[in-house]
């Protein structure tokens, strides 16, 4: 991914990040440097804290990167996923309710949710729901579609 432009963000957007993800995930990053970083052959806005890819824009919304999501551990919005699912979800694949064996309460339909792996909790992928959290466990249909997963050029960027 060619870099287009990279820059420090003011302390105004970074105080709406933070807040953000605040509320959403209920998580607090903190860094000394923020720098939002837009890509030439791409829609991909991230934002690096102290120099890691951190944060990403999904259609015009802060939310954490896989790695983001790992390093801060959010307790929201998290969809959790069986050992069976894991290489699916890892390849980029949307998540279907058979591989999903637990959903936090608050996920609504259109929210932006982190896809975790039951063993160890590891962070998988950011999707978007399609249903809210206490209809994601079943038996069949399409219930997060991946927007970013383990592996992609988002994942594989460095600052």
């Amino acid at each position: 991914m060619q870099v287009k432009s990279r820059h420090h963000l003011r302390s105004d957007a970074v105080s709406n990040i933070e807040e953000t993800l605040a509320e959403q995930l209920g998580v607090s990053p903190e860094g000394d440097a923020y720098e939002r970083v837009e890509f030439e052959d791409t829609d991909w806005e991230v934002i690096l804290i102290d120099g890691d890819p951190r944060v990403a824009y999904f259609d015009d919304e802060p939310f954490l990167t896989v790695r983001g999501a790992n390093a801060y551990e959010p307790d929201s919005r998290v969809v959790t996923v069986d050992t069976g699912a894991i290489s699916f979800v890892s390849d980029g694949a949307d998540v279907m309710r058979p591989g999903i064996t637990e959903a936090t309460d608050d996920v609504s339909p259109d929210d932006l949710v982190v896809i975790a792996e039951e063993s160890h909790g590891k962070i998988l992928a950011i999707g978007r729901a399609r249903v809210d959290g206490s209809e994601m466990v079943g038996d069949e249909g399409k219930v997060v579609d991946s927007l970013h997963h383990v592996g992609d050029d988002l994942y594989d960027f460095s600052g």
